[in-house]
Parts: structure tokens; sequence; C-alpha cells
């Protein structure tokens, strides 16, 4: 896997791989992230890929990690209440 580029932003730290005819786009917030592929022909290039990154996708990326985080910490207490 190849890294192709750090998107700058003030929240998450944003990757974009390429693996496979694919790309990978990484973003990760504290111990959690997210990734999503995209086939090489899906897009024409990196500008095109990031187009997709719109607020509104990186709104819906931070509610994501606010579950996924309350899930965790939900599972990690009822681990800690059978010991």
């Amino acid at each position: 896997m190849r890294l192709v580029e750090e998107i700058p932003h003030h929240t998450f730290k944003i990757s974009v791989f390429n693996y496979n005819a694919k790309y990978i786009i990484k973003i990760e917030l504290a111990q959690f992230e997210q990734s999503y592929k995209i086939a090489e022909t899906n897009v024409q290039g990196m500008d095109q890929l990031k187009q997709l990154l719109t607020e509104s996708f990186l709104e819906s990326c931070m509610k994501r990690f606010l579950s996924m985080r309350a899930d965790f910490n939900h599972s990690f207490e009822n681990l800690s209440y059978e010991v």
C-alpha cells in the first residue's frame, strides 16, 4: 500500500493510499479510523477524489466516530463488570 497524499484538515487526519487499483481514503480521529475504497477508474485523479470529501460527508464521519466511541465505551464497560 502506497501513501499518495495526506489531506490537511483541522479535525481529522486524512490519508489517501493506493493499493490494487483502488484509492483508500483513511480518516482518523483519536484511536478510531474509517476507511473508504474507491476504484481508480471511478475518479479522474486526486482532484476529483478530494471533491468527495465535502463538509456534509465529513460531518457524517464525525457522527460515525461519536457512535463508534459510544459503542466501544459501552462494550468496555460491560467487560469491566464481568471481571
